[in-house]
């Protein structure tokens, strides 16, 4: 299998914009809601002539009123547990917050390595507040803006530093495409677990639970 970059990181914090950024597609829905993302949504990404996978969570949050939350927890544990590099996406402009340190605190016991990513850097002078971001205990803060692309060159060039193996993953564009379709609440995610054996999709009785396409 090739490698897998995973974004964390608490809501609004850009992870989807950054995710469209590295897979250069639209594929994430980007919007200021929070909890607009809840499944796993993986995409392709090359750089330097290396091709790995990128995968976008949900938003951590906790005692919050989405009934969805304990559902994204999981999704985002899953995609920490299976990532060979951990993007940890913060706000530079609102700085460090309570759900920021949660989620520090479960990637310091983290295996792959982690890069802190400090987004909505728009401008020169808010790189000022990444400094802020060292109490996290997660090393250096690399400033960037998913909305622009300023910093995105460089913070490509550290991922692809942090791969230790090479892709063996074998893309074969020529197989079968199936989609899953039909009316809320029918039970498509729940077939699509079935038929890949594994949690991949949230599954509640609430009419529209999945928003992104799910590929």
């Amino acid at each position: 299998m090739g490698n897998l970059v995973a974004i964390v990181g608490r809501p609004n914090v850009g992870k989807s914009t950054l995710f469209n950024r590295l897979t250069k597609t639209r594929q994430a829905i980007v919007n200021e809601e929070a909890g607009t993302t809840r499944d796993r949504q993986y995409g392709k990404s090359e750089w330097l002539g290396r091709e790995f996978s990128v995968v976008d969570t949900g938003g951590w949050v906790v005692n919050s009123d989405d009934v969805f939350e304990e559902e994204i927890r999981k999704q985002v544990l899953l995609a920490v547990d299976e990532a060979d590099v951990i993007l940890f996406v913060v706000d530079v402009m609102n700085g460090v917050t309570d759900l920021d340190m949660q989620v520090a605190a479960i990637l310091r016991r983290a295996n792959s390595p982690v890069i802190m990513v400090a987004n909505k850097t728009d401008n020169h002078d808010l790189q000022y507040n990444a400094p802020e971001f060292y109490k996290l205990g997660l090393g250096d803060p690399y400033c960037v803006s998913a909305m622009t692309g300023s910093g995105t060159g460089d913070l490509m060039d550290l991922i692809v530093s942090n791969f230790k193996k090479e892709s063996s993953e074998i893309l074969d564009d020529d197989i079968p495409r199936f989609a899953v379709v039909g009316r809320p609440n029918a039970g498509k995610s729940s077939i699509v677990n079935a038929f890949i054996g594994e949690e991949r999709n949230i599954v509640t009785e609430i009419a529209g639970t999945t928003r992104d396409s799910i590929y």
